[in-house]
């Protein structure tokens, strides 16, 4: 029997950690990833005991953004089958942003797309020098929108709309300079450097973290309105279901350019 998708482990600190695990695909997100996440922040939510949330990637990636296979399945589906599927992806990050306890990125490898979005949802993100980070929708001709308003609040607007155009790779030591990554860490130690942060969330008084993390994003604006949330969420439904993305998609697994690329000067 194969293993879940995403795993769920608790210590006797309450320190509780989640795995994405799908290693033979760079951890790419699909449905079962999705729910995988959605279930397990929804337990840790829901248990007195724990304290803190660890995020992690299993294999040698932290998270390669959306397995591409998988949208293309997906964008064969109707109208409102897509934006069911994109409501369900945007209510695990946000829900991630919201998240009534403190949360901790631990990334390694490549961080790409969603998982971009989804290490500028936790408070604290940690690196390796290895790891690699890039926001690659547009290359594909889909679109970021449902993590823009949490990368605008990590990078700030000015680095995203470099790097959300682009779909330029950076290196850790970058995203520490935009203020997506907090600090970086040797490779292969990324548990040394979690520690003294671990502990320090730990000597925190638990109810007073979840009030001052929840005045933090009010006096942000970093929570979504209702009505803003459903228009990224067609958005991106919509757009996954355009000729531009069909393209993008088939580029991908051909291993060709799109055909929008004019060629380099």
């Amino acid at each position: 029997m194969s293993e879940p998708v995403v795993l769920l482990s608790k210590d006797a600190r309450g320190v509780a950690t989640v795995t994405i695990n799908r290693p033979d695909v760079n951890n790419a997100y699909n449905g079962d990833v999705i729910q995988g996440l959605i279930d397990a922040f929804g337990d840790c939510a829901a248990d007195n005991v724990v304290r803190v949330v660890v995020l992690r990637g299993n294999g040698k990636h932290f998270q390669a953004g959306a397995d591409l296979k998988w949208l293309n399945a997906i964008g064969a589906l109707s109208p409102e089958e897509n934006v069911e599927v994109s409501r369900r992806t945007a209510s695990a990050v946000c829900g991630l942003n919201d998240f009534p306890k403190p949360t901790v990125a631990l990334v390694h490898g490549g961080c790409f797309g969603g998982g971009v979005g989804i290490v500028a949802a936790c408070d604290v993100v940690i690196a390796s020098e290895d790891a690699i980070f890039a926001i690659t929708e547009a290359r594909w001709g889909v679109m970021a929108g449902i993590i823009v308003p949490h990368l605008n609040a990590a990078m700030g607007p000015r680095n995203v709309r470099r790097y959300a155009l682009t779909c330029e790779r950076f290196k850790a030591a970058k995203a520490v300079e935009m203020g997506l990554v907090h600090e970086v860490c040797a490779t292969g130690t990324l548990d040394e450097a979690a520690a003294p942060v671990i502990d320090q969330l730990l000597l925190s008084a638990p109810e007073a973290m979840t009030q001052t993390k929840q005045v933090i994003l009010e006096h942000a604006n970093i929570t979504l309105a209702d009505a803003y949330f459903e228009r990224l969420i067609v958005q991106h439904a919509a757009k996954r279901q355009s000729d531009e993305a069909s393209e993008g998609l088939k580029s991908f697994a051909e291993k060709r350019q799109p055909s929008w690329y004019p060629g380099a000067v």
